[in-house]
């Protein structure tokens, strides 16, 4: 697959025909919420289609169209709040539909799956860690609402030229900083290169404020550093893929190697947490908005939950991270969650109704500090007008290739917990010399 970068500054122009899961196959973790981790973080199943030609949209309707609808969702945050003003204003265009909102119980993965067994789905859920060709059990196409054209990563739930999800959102990764902590230690511009962002840091901490909050503990907070970073440091969106053809794909000098170095340079420099084997992921939200940390490097949607967390929003701002000393940068986009719709919905029309109007006109994307599902569409947001004026280029996301996933999962490889060990070990070598006798093990046994 050719490489794609773009230029945050410029509109999208195209989306990879690719089929993804939220917080998916690349790390089977898709409890995202207002305090959890998100989707964003996915690795994407690769067994779907291209998505079919656009139709005239089913959900044209307005007044035509009525019924009581259930949206299963993991913003259990929102319910009574913000989507009570979203129904409001959905009301306003179909007076006759009823949008009531069940909220997710803590692993909404594993919850979803359940009722997918089960046969009791909601109207309208998120696509939960399954392979594509399973979607049609399960889901209604959506090619009927007009906006196969529109949607980034359209392909990425479709299956046998169908298309079946639809992503709430985007995210790219990124350092989000505490303005305040940055002038008082006396950092006047964002660090450019790496050094720079070496040096950031040691301003930082010799302030008396810890440079960057890992949340080494937590695991999945690593997701960005093993998901995002080796390809975007190889330049090439289908980097993880080249796995299928290695006996040995975690060297030092590679993607993987090169990205686990960074973190372990932070953290044998001291611009870690002291412990970082007793992290905490809420508090550590406090702590970046009270200027204590100075940096998270996460996906663009902890923006809000930091702002939420006890500051401004003209205190917290957001850069790519300047992972080598070229000067220019690169950052990985991803989808998030996506839409669908049950297939034995009773209400077919009013939930691809509703899911229509979400990706329209709910403005959802800005609230969740994603970036918009819809090609071309700005962002409102201040800080991710801040990260596109850094000239930063965006490498879109490809998904792991089945027979990738399946020799990773044979293998047990979970790339948050061998950077947990590369950071750790006395001698990083051997722990990727270890995981690479799993995969070629793996990789025999299963014949590839």
């Amino acid at each position: 697959m050719k490489k794609k970068l773009f230029s945050l500054g410029f509109v999208i122009v195209t989306a990879l025909s690719l089929s993804l899961t939220g917080c998916g196959s690349g790390n089977n973790n898709t409890n995202a919420s207002a305090t959890n981790e998100p989707a964003a973080s996915a690795k994407p199943d690769n067994s779907g289609g291209n998505a079919a030609a656009t139709t005239e949209p089913a959900a044209a309707g307005g007044a035509d169209i009525s019924g009581k609808i259930t949206f299963l969702t993991n913003r259990t945050d929102m319910i009574g709040k913000e989507y009570d003003e979203y129904v409001k204003r959905f009301n306003e265009k179909y007076p006759n539909i009823k949008v009531e909102f069940e909220a997710s119980q803590t692993d909404y993965n594993q919850q979803a799956k359940v009722r997918m067994a089960s046969g009791e789905l909601p109207d309208i859920m998120f696509i939960p860690t399954v392979p594509n060709s399973d979607l049609t059990k399960y889901f209604a196409p959506l090619d009927d609402l007009g906006l196969n054209d529109q949607i980034t990563f359209k392909d990425f739930k479709s299956y046998d030229g169908k298309l079946y999800g639809i992503t709430t959102g985007n995210s790219t990764s990124g350092i989000v900083y505490n303005k305040k902590a940055f002038a008082d230690a006396g950092i006047t511009e964002v660090p450019k290169t790496w050094d720079e962002f070496l040096a950031a840091c040691e301003k930082l901490k010799a302030k008396g404020i810890i440079p960057l909050a890992s949340n080494f503990k937590d695991k999945w907070p690593l997701n960005n550093w093993v998901y995002d970073m080796p390809r975007v440091i190889e330049g090439k969106a289908e980097f993880p893929n080249e796995k299928l053809n290695q006996e040995a794909p975690f060297t030092m000098d590679n993607g993987y190697g090169k990205a686990f170095s960074l973190l372990r340079e932070l953290n044998e420099k001291g611009y870690l947490e002291k412990d970082i084997n007793s992290t905490n992921w809420e508090q550590s939200k406090k702590d970046i908005a009270a200027g204590k940390f100075g940096m998270y490097f996460l996906g663009n949607w902890v923006i809000n939950q930091v702002i939420n967390a006890g500051t401004t929003s003209d205190n917290v701002g957001f850069f790519p991270l300047p992972y080598d000393n070229s000067g220019t940068t690169t950052a990985a986009l991803s989808p998030d969650f996506f839409y669908a719709v049950s297939k034995d919905s009773k209400n077919v029309d009013a939930a691809k109704a509703f899911v229509k109007w979400m990706i329209e006109e709910s403005g959802y994307e800005d609230f969740a500090g994603f970036l918009s599902p819809l090609k071309g569409k700005e962002s409102k947001l201040p800080q991710i007008q801040e990260f596109q004026a850094t000239g930063v280029q965006l490498q879109e996301a490809t998904p792991d290739e089945a027979k990738v996933t399946e020799i990773g999962n044979k293998a047990q490889v979970d790339l948050p917990a061998m950077l947990q060990e590369f950071v750790l070990a006395k001698d990083p070598q051997s722990v990727l010399e270890k995981w690479n006798k799993a995969w070629a093990k793996s990789k025999k046994d299963l014949g590839y």
